[in-house]
């Protein structure tokens, strides 16, 4: 049977990316919205941020993941005055019940010095600007499988995954085939008959 703990609900995540631009007090504020999956694609859109606009003053960013009831989420001022710039952008994601997303900030400096509360009105504003125009889409919860079989098995089990909107991650062949599968959560209660009825061991990960 299917553990409690992953019997969980989809959430609202971004549909795809949105990228606003904010002139306040000479300073302009290029927001990157981006739909992320990890921390490591999180920081490759940091990353790419800094290299599109290399002579930014400031990159600030938050992103939260996974599901909101026990999401991990970071936050970074990049150099702006601590709590001016990360949480502003921080609290406006989790105003919109949203996860699954990334908001990064790229400033630069026009001159004219905001203060800390212009710096947070001007970097909630930012990230209302994107986030006001993201479409929602509902997450499809999803588990990640490790199965071994006999090699006749191989293509029953990729045909499965087909029907099922499953995705193969990964296949080691040695004296049998072990393969690692993600799947929908509401498809794992049919992927056990099915290992059961083949003999298929099958650990949930």
């Amino acid at each position: 049977m299917i553990n409690p703990e992953f019997a969980i609900k989809g959430y609202p995540v971004p549909a795809g990316p949105v990228d606003r631009e904010l002139l306040i007090n000479k300073s302009r504020f290029i927001t990157w919205l981006r739909p992320v999956a990890s921390r490591e694609q999180a920081m490759a859109v940091i990353d790419q941020a800094r290299a599109r606009y290399p002579d930014a003053s400031h990159h600030c960013y938050a992103y939260l993941l996974g599901n909101p009831a026990s999401a991990q989420a970071a936050m970074n001022d990049d150099g702006e005055p601590s709590g001016t710039a990360g949480k502003p952008i921080f609290n406006v994601i989790q105003h919109k019940g949203m996860s699954d997303v990334l908001v990064v900030v790229s400033r630069y400096f026009g001159g004219v010095k905001l203060g800390a509360g212009g710096l947070v009105r001007a970097y909630a504003a930012a990230a209302e600007a994107v986030l006001a125009e993201v479409e929602r889409v509902e997450s499809v919860p999803q588990v990640t499988c490790r199965l071994e079989m006999g090699f006749p098995l191989e293509q029953r089990l990729r045909h499965w995954a087909e029907q099922n909107s499953a995705e193969v991650l990964d296949v080691h062949y040695s004296q049998s085939v072990a393969m690692t599968l993600r799947c929908p959560t509401q498809s794992l209660d049919d992927l056990e008959s099915l290992c059961a009825a083949e003999q298929i061991a099958l650990t949930v990960l």
